[in-house]
């Protein structure tokens, strides 16, 4: 049975991707007959029915879209691992994918990725650039750039941690002569405020400290709130108001003089940056030469 639960894996995502047992069976070397026995015999052993036959055409039940997926997942890691023994983790080479938060990856992952792909001419990395939670298993990612996140991971993932934010107060040169620079943040409250808001249509509240070094998020009126982090920054540095975002996003504009920081003391930790991956593939020469490259990311 275990030999079998192999060799009728191929004629099945052979028939999914070719449209009828005949064309499966030419991409095989093999006759139509040979082909639909092979996925009788596996729907059979399933106990259930994968495609709907037609004269014209085959059609995946639930059931069998939901094995196909994991056949292709199965046949993944099957070429992959022949890939780390043909290689011998000298060059990365094949399909790499990898997930980055949107703004941080444009301006910071970006730049690494372009020596990166340089360097290795074998390789084709399919780039993902979202906010939302990447599930790398589900999804099929090798190497996901997190902001935030739990610490305890399961034991399928590796992880390095990057380092921690800063959640910085600050605004253009040019509001601060017209307005004014609050010393404390009874006056850093009383000046507009530009916020980021969430999907929800909720603003993200100001992070402070408490005395005794805890936290506390407060939620404050505002003049702006946009959905997108790079619209802040441009509304900061247009002179419209005060923002409080993390420092990682704002030193360019810093450096450029663009936005000067306000109250420097009140810098609460924000979240953490990480680079994590599936263990079984960290051996893989493509993943490996991935983790080098970023090793070099740094959140400040």
């Amino acid at each position: 049975m275990h030999d079998h639960r192999l060799k009728d894996i191929l004629p099945f995502v052979a028939s999914v991707e070719c449209g009828s047992f005949t064309a499966a069976a030419e991409r095989l070397h093999v006759t139509g007959s040979a082909v639909s026995k092979s996925v009788s015999r596996l729907e059979t052993r399933l106990g259930s029915r994968l495609l709907e036959r037609t004269t014209r055409s085959l059609n995946l039940t639930d059931a069998g879209s939901a094995y196909y997926q994991t056949c292709l997942r199965v046949l993944e890691d099957l070429a992959e691992a022949e890939a780390v023994l043909a290689a011998q983790r000298t060059i990365p080479s094949g399909r790499l994918r990898l997930a980055v938060p949107t703004t941080y990856g444009r301006l910071n992952v970006m730049p690494l990725l372009m020596p990166f792909c340089q360097q290795n001419p074998e390789l084709a990395l399919s780039l993902s650039l979202s906010d939302r939670f990447v599930d790398l298993f589900e999804e099929g990612v090798d190497v996901a750039v997190r902001i935030g996140g739990a610490p305890d991971l399961p034991a399928s993932l590796g992880w390095r941690n990057m380092g921690r934010e800063k959640m910085q107060f600050c605004a253009s040169p040019a509001y601060l002569t017209r307005e004014g620079r609050p010393e404390n943040e009874s006056a850093l409250l009383n000046h507009p405020a530009i916020l980021y808001e969430r999907v929800d249509g909720t603003t993200k509240p100001w992070l402070f400290t408490t005395e005794d070094g805890q936290p506390h998020w407060r939620d404050v009126s505002y003049r702006l709130a946009l959905g997108d982090v790079d619209a802040q920054l441009q509304a900061v540095i247009a002179g419209l108001g005060v923002a409080q975002m993390p420092s990682w996003l704002i030193q360019r504009a810093v450096a450029a003089g663009e936005l000067e920081i306000i109250l420097p003391a009140l810098q609460p930790d924000g979240l953490t940056l990480s680079v994590v991956w599936p263990r079984r593939k960290q051996f893989l020469p493509k993943v490996d030469a991935l983790l080098s490259a970023l090793s070099v990311l740094a959140i400040r």
